[in-house]
């Protein structure tokens, strides 16, 4: 992907006002904007043009929602996903994180804060170089699975690469970089999103939850990520 002013964003909403401000928006800042009322427009959207990242509406007409398109997508790609959502959707919030969204956002917002978030995503989810350049690379090791941070990849031991979200990546990598230490949920929160933890807010655990599903062996018994009650969570896998 190029640099994050120069991203293609795809924003899926059916409010056309809502797809009219955010492209405005968007393109005065650089980026190449298309837009897609329902899902049968997004997958046309996505087919005529490399997306680099999906402004998806949780609200939306027809069969499929935004929860039944984020499951879509994460089926076929690891494109980051940024949630828009109505303020009192807990419960989708947490759903939407546990498919593979990387954040959500809720209406009403302010454009300067859907962008801040943007921004933040795609630059976390740019490898620090070139697959091709003869370079360095920091590599962690652990339990059989290798973590490229350089080139943002998690690889099995068998050398298969596993994708991840952005978030995922990003939580995973902070717990290999302070193993044995209890994290909080803050602490996990401006690590892998750049903000605060909100009230009643189970982004980390929903993350979490996807993270082992991708990482332990049995992921309803972790043996790499536990809970510590009451305080976070704590990478217990072996450094190597």
């Amino acid at each position: 992907m190029s640099s994050p002013a120069a991203a293609h964003i795809l924003v899926v909403d059916d409010d056309p006002r809502i797809r009219q401000m955010l492209t405005r928006y968007f393109e005065g800042e650089g980026y190449g904007v298309s837009t897609a009322a329902d899902g049968q427009e997004m997958r046309g959207q996505m087919k005529a043009k490399e997306v680099d990242i999906i402004l998806l509406d949780l609200s939306l007409p027809g069969g499929q929602d935004g929860l039944d398109l984020a499951r879509e997508i994460r089926m076929q790609s690891d494109i980051p996903i940024m949630m828009l959502t109505g303020r009192d959707d807990v419960v989708d919030r947490i759903i939407g994180i546990e498919i593979g969204a990387d954040d959500y956002i809720a209406k009403p917002f302010h454009l300067r804060e859907v962008h801040a978030r943007l921004k933040s995503i795609l630059r976390r989810r740019q490898p620090s170089m070139s697959k091709t350049e003869p370079t360095d690379e920091k590599i962690i090791r652990f339990e059989g699975w290798t973590l490229n941070l350089s080139r943002r990849q998690l690889l099995s031991g068998d050398g298969t690469e596993v994708e991840l979200t952005t978030g995922e990546f990003d939580m995973l990598a902070a717990f290999v970089q302070h193993p044995g230490r209890v994290l909080t949920r803050d602490f996990l929160m401006d690590e892998t999103r750049g903000r605060q933890l909100e009230a009643f807010d189970r982004t980390i655990d929903a993350q979490i939850v996807r993270l082992r599903r991708k990482i332990e062996l049995d992921a309803k018994h972790p043996q790499l990520i536990k809970a510590v009650r009451g305080v976070g969570y704590v990478f217990t896998g072996r450094i190597c």
